[in-house]
């Protein structure tokens, strides 16, 4: 799950820097920034591949914690990850091509190609934030709340003081269980126990 994250980040900076690459290259027609930007797109389309395919991992594993805006939104998240990974693909061998075969304009059209790229990737980035933020987290506070609520609920059914408590127990039990699962996702380690600290 946390290798997405941090693969996401070189996906959205390398075609950046290989663009920027591309119009000095487009201004000075140095034969050096030619060949930079060809390798540097390359490099950033390899960076949107590992992007995707760490995304296409991570994407069930917080599936079930997402409100239905939410499975609606990563779904479209997973598809558009798709079409970047195979347009920088493209675009690096238009790079590429126009490098070996010195064609500035192809070159050229392969640096515009990648700026449409790069700003369609910020879009992305942003998409991606919102699933995690927006449509998560919140959502994740919202099963808390319905545990809560149903205990509430249960223990006003029940006349037994062991039973109301009970009901709150198990509504405590499926919060841990719930945050545990959530922490496994991200990769935070679980909280020790005051029990194992004493030990």
């Amino acid at each position: 799950m946390m290798l997405h994250p941090a693969n996401v980040h070189f996906a959205m900076v390398l075609p950046v820097v290989a663009a920027a690459f591309g119009i000095a290259y487009m201004i000075s027609k140095k034969e050096i920034l030619s060949k930079i930007t060809a390798r540097a797109t390359l490099v950033a389309a390899l960076a949107m591949i590992a992007a995707w395919y760490t995304g296409n991992q991570a994407g069930p594993q917080i599936f079930e914690y997402l409100s239905q805006a939410g499975k609606h939104e990563l779904l479209e998240h997973k598809e558009l990850g798709l079409y970047l990974a195979i347009a920088m693909g493209i675009i690096a061998i238009l790079q590429i091509l126009g490098c070996r075969l010195k064609k500035f304009a192809l070159q050229s059209l392969a640096t515009l190609l990648l700026i449409g790229a790069m700003v369609t990737t910020f879009l992305q980035g942003k998409d991606g934030g919102e699933i995690v933020y927006n449509y998560g987290m919140p959502f994740k506070a919202y099963m808390m709340e319905k545990s809560l609520k149903d205990a509430a609920a249960t223990a006003e059914d029940e006349e037994d003081c062991d039973a109301q408590l009970e009901a709150y127990e198990d509504a405590i039990d499926e919060i841990s269980s719930l945050s545990e699962e959530v922490d496994t996702i991200y990769g935070n380690s679980p909280k020790k126990n005051d029990d194992e600290d004493d030990e």
